[in-house]
C-alpha cells in the first residue's frame, strides 16, 4: 500500500486531523498532483489556521495550479500565522515565495 492509500484509508475510516490533511497534501504534492493536494491543504489550515507550513504548501498548490490570487492569500496567511507562532523560517520562506509570485513563480512551485 503507498503512503496516499496507507493516509485515505485513514482518512476514510474517521482519523481526520490537520496533520493527516497536511500529510496528505504534502504527499500529493511532492507526487507532482497539485489539484488533489489542494482541498487537503485547504481542510489543515480551516482545521488549525495556526498551521504554517500547511499554509506554505497550499501555496505552493495554488502556484502549481496557476492560481495567483490564492497562492497570495494562502502565503500572507502563513506568514500570519508563522509570526503568532514565532516560526522565522516558515515566515522568511513565505515572504521569499510572496514576492517571487510576480516574478518567478517557477522557483515556487514544488519538485517533482
Amino acid at each position: 500500500m503507498s503512503r496516499v492509500a496507507a493516509l485515505e484509508a485513514l482518512l476514510a475510516g474517521g482519523k481526520d486531523s490537520p496533520l493527516l490533511r497536511f500529510s496528505l497534501g504534502t504527499e500529493y504534492l511532492a507526487g507532482g498532483d497539485a489539484a488533489a493536494a489542494l482541498p487537503h491543504l485547504q481542510a489543515a489550515v480551516r482545521q488549525d489556521p495556526d498551521h504554517s507550513a500547511a499554509w506554505k504548501a497550499l501555496g505552493r498548490a495554488a502556484v502549481a495550479l496557476d492560481d495567483t490570487a490564492l497562492a497570495r492569500d494562502a502565503f500572507e496567511q502563513g506568514i500570519a500565522a508563522a509570526s503568532r507562532r514565532g516560526d522565522r523560517q516558515a515566515e522568511k520562506e513565505m515572504r521569499v515565495f510572496l514576492r517571487r509570485l510576480g516574478e518567478k513563480p517557477d522557483q515556487i512551485v514544488p519538485r517533482p
